[in-house]
């Protein structure tokens, strides 16, 4: 199995892990942004830190940062916040491996994305493999019943939530890779760590900053909640550094649809924690993107 398949799935329990945990964060005590904003403040001081002992640790310098390189980051960051908080709003509404894979729609939108940003397509056996995982996120999106006309079932607040988290994540992955791309190292995982530190500390303040004037008193809960706000932080850390690493060696577009595997793990999460249960409809279209993601590993 190529080092690529290996991370994203790595940044696939780590992700369903702190989804989980922020799940419980935005339904209790913190805000969606709270939630998010417990992410950066608890995982990018230690990513900025990590930083000179890696280099060290390869004998490398401060690499130069482009301008280029900020553009990426810093688009990839802003979308990343605003769609981490879609997800968090769709756990408010809908079951949990439901949320999770609402926001599946980023595989196809990163394959858009990628080609026109970076120039980077997919083969037509993924392209259509691909389609097949859509069909799944569609039927997901379905109202429960599914006598209502079509404009409202694809209409209602958790499809749009997910379709928007889809795009915003899209631009964020293609974002990310171009700005590892940037980065003058040949070690993966050197690129990696150095654009998540600086990704990572530019969401730290700009997120802080927003939440110090739209949400007073939201920053002292989070650092309130250290406990399980803390294990946000960690579990973003490592699925982060996966993500990243993952995106330095391959296309965005098939590292996404690789991690549509969470869809799974988000199943159990859902069901072994938090007693939830689908409906046959949500199963079927579980069913059609799992099929999807097995059909991208096999491809590409």
């Amino acid at each position: 199995m190529e080092t690529w398949v290996l991370f994203t799935f790595g940044a696939v329990v780590f992700q369903t892990l702190r989804f989980m945990v922020q799940k419980q964060l935005s339904t209790s005590s913190l805000s969606a942004s709270g939630a998010t904003f417990a992410r950066f403040i608890y995982s990018a001081p230690l990513v900025l830190a990590a930083v000179p002992f890696l280099l060290n640790i390869y004998g490398l310098d401060w690499p130069h940062f482009s301008l280029t390189f900020w553009l990426y980051a810093w688009v990839g960051g802003i979308t990343q916040i605003f769609a981490t908080v879609f997800v968090l709003l769709i756990f408010r509404s809908r079951h949990f491996a439901v949320g999770v894979t609402l926001k599946k729609t980023e595989v196809l939108l990163t394959a858009i994305v990628s080609l026109a940003v970076l120039g980077e397509g997919v083969s037509l056996p993924a392209l259509v493999a691909i389609m097949v995982g859509l069909a799944g996120v569609l039927l997901l999106s379905d109202l429960p019943g599914g006598d209502a006309p079509l404009w409202r079932r694809i209409g209602n607040r958790a499809a749009v939530l997910g379709i928007g988290s889809g795009v915003l994540f899209a631009l964020s992955g293609v974002c990310y890779r171009g700005a590892t791309l940037e980065i003058a190292a040949d070690e993966p995982l050197v690129r990696a760590v150095v654009t998540l530190a600086a990704v990572g500390m530019s969401q730290l303040i700009g997120m802080g900053l927003w939440l110090r004037l739209r949400e007073p008193g939201e920053i002292g809960r989070v650092v309130g909640a250290w406990r399980t706000a803390g294990l946000v932080g960690l579990t973003s850390l490592f699925g982060s550094v996966c993500w990243f690493t993952a995106f330095t060696l391959q296309n965005a577009t098939y590292v996404y649809a690789v991690g549509q595997s969470e869809v799974i793990l988000s199943l159990m999460a859902g069901y072994l924690f938090f007693r939830e249960r689908l409906s046959s409809r949500e199963i079927v279209g579980i069913g059609l993107i799992t099929a999807s993601v097995l059909s991208l590993i096999l491809l590409v």
